[in-house]
């Protein structure tokens, strides 16, 4: 059953061999080939998803992350990944295991440390690392730019822009060449602890991801999305999208293509409330 992360602030051994073993990398000396290669893992094997996030909700009363363990016997046993708070802390954790450089960082979005994120600093330069935006950022992005980093995948850009004059990098996420959604990213230092409150909040009915359903994978060479009632399939030079016509629709698509058990799905699901917009 989940329990409360509070008390592991840091990872043991056996954790971070089961962690590597569900990646499927091995232990390597920190380099940005290594760091590469976790990302694109975790990207491909542990979903962003907020289906675990219901269904913890509806079995545990969770109104936090589950703790270090209950997040690896999810992705054993169900499946599952997490959302931003869960899948990138957990990989803060198990980089700074591996002898990262590493800080963790808070991001603001319409509200402040809505989001996490991890800093990373490799011979001289720093770098962005995000597993937790449901988006394609299999590489670390350098933060020392000049010039805007864009990611393209399909009909979305991401783009990284230069700090700003306190250090901060700014993402935006444009769709269809709209400006969608985006978050600031604060380079201090900062306790899981702090995030408590905002974790706890995420868990009001009135959330976003009590309110929408978004389960995706990332890899260079095929990518899958389902974002509410639609599917979209990337692959290296093509795009497949799909609507789906119900929740139930939904559910088989979620099991087919990452899968999680559909009476798991299901279950979570009966916790949602009306339908909104993934970005809130």
């Amino acid at each position: 059953m989940p329990s409360k992360s509070e008390f592991q602030s840091s990872m043991s051994p056996d954790s971070l061999g089961r962690y590597l073993t569900i990646l499927g990398v091995s232990r390597r000396d920190p380099s940005l080939e290594a760091l590469s290669e976790i990302i694109q893992a975790h990207l491909y094997r542990i979903p962003f998803e907020n289906i675990s996030k219901l269904y913890y909700k509806k079995h545990c009363g969770l109104r936090e992350i589950p703790c270090l363990d209950a997040y690896l016997e999810g992705i054993e046993r169900f499946q599952f990944g997490g959302t931003c708070y869960s899948n990138n802390y957990y990989l803060y954790q198990l980089l700074e295991q591996l002898g990262y450089e590493i800080r963790l960082c808070g991001a603001d979005m319409s509200n402040p440390d809505v989001h996490l994120v991890s800093i990373v600093s490799l011979s001289g330069r720093e770098y962005l690392v995000d597993v937790g935006y449901a988006a394609p950022f299999w590489v670390p992005m350098p933060r020392d730019l000049e010039t805007d980093y864009t990611i393209s995948l399909g009909n979305e850009r991401y783009v990284l822009k230069p700090q700003d004059k306190e250090g901060g990098s700014r993402m935006e996420l444009y769709r269809d060449g709209s400006l969608e959604h985006g978050y600031l990213a604060k380079c201090r230092a900062r306790q899981f602890r702090e995030f408590e409150k905002p974790i706890a909040d995420s868990f009001r009915e009135d959330q976003t991801f009590m309110n929408a359903l978004l389960v995706a994978r990332f890899s260079p060479q095929s990518s899958l999305v389902i974002r509410n009632l639609t599917v979209t399939e990337y692959g290296p030079n093509s795009i497949t999208s799909r609507d789906l016509g119900s929740l139930d629709d939904a559910a088989r698509s979620i099991s087919d293509g990452f899968a999680i058990p559909r009476a798991v799905v299901k279950e979570a699901m009966a916790e949602l409330g009306t339908l909104r917009s993934t970005w809130g």
